[in-house]
């Protein structure tokens, strides 16, 4: 288990947290490692129901870690752990709630369209500049989110990367509902707990009739979005506006 992700059991709930605050929850390739074990690990526990994923107050996640393109950028692969995790997604049996609050950027956002509930706070924005650094959308957004908030909503977030405040994002389909960041936790454990208390097949079969159609679809967008991704990220527009970003920070 990496450092930075924090699994633990609650009444059957799995709960996961992010927790590199001081990079805002940027993810590296052994944050995605740890949280693919820990899902998996929950996925085959017949005591676990539910799972959640959190991220810190102020930050759910930043997205990738920058260093990560740059390496790949200047020569190296898009690493295994990243797209095991992206794979892992739209498969999980079990269901998936997010709790959000502030940035959620990337895959910061793009997770949360495969949660069955998502809660965030009046501070969370939801931004994917995947364009803006060369790059095209990833985990499977490119179908998802034409699907739940239509073309213009999609075209808006994913290509011209316009943030999206929590409001907006509910709005569009997007999260189930806004909470007050004091009560972000309580409002998402208590969704977890009440459906880890419903009857547990009745559930599975319940979810798998919502999300069984598009499952296979969902799977091979991300395979062509990963193929589409690293060729993007190898190119010399990818790089230069990684060199950019990098040069902004210091």
């Amino acid at each position: 288990m990496s450092e930075h992700i924090e699994s633990e059991y609650r009444d059957g709930v799995h709960i996961l947290r992010m927790a590199r605050p001081e990079k805002k929850n940027a993810l590296t390739q052994a944050m995605y490692t740890a949280m693919v074990e820990a899902l998996q690990a929950a996925e085959a526990d017949d005591n676990v129901r539910v799972h959640v994923l959190f991220g810190t107050p102020g930050a759910f996640s930043a997205g990738n870690d920058i260093a990560d393109f740059m390496a790949v950028a200047q020569g190296g692969s898009l690493a295994e752990p990243t797209r095991r995790f992206l794979e892992l997604l739209p498969g999980l049996t079990k269901p998936l709630i997010t709790g959000a609050d502030g940035i959620a950027v990337g895959i910061g956002a793009t997770i949360h369209f495969h949660a069955d509930l998502t809660f965030a706070t009046p501070a969370t924005r939801f931004h994917t500049p995947f364009v803006d650094l060369a790059l095209v959308p990833e985990a499977g957004s490119s179908l998802l989110l034409p699907q739940m908030a239509g073309h213009q909503r999609a075209f808006a977030l994913l290509c011209a990367g316009i943030p999206f405040s929590a409001e907006e994002a509910r709005d569009a389909g997007i999260i189930w509902k806004v909470v007050d960041a004091a009560e972000l936790e309580t409002e998402t454990l208590n969704a977890a707990a009440a459906l880890a208390g419903k009857p547990p097949k009745a559930l599975r079969l319940a979810r798998d009739l919502l999300k069984r159609t598009g499952r296979d679809a969902v799977a091979a967008r991300i395979d062509e979005e990963v193929a589409l991704f690293g060729q993007q990220l190898k190119s010399p527009e990818a790089l230069a506006a990684f060199q950019a970003f990098m040069a902004r920070k210091k």
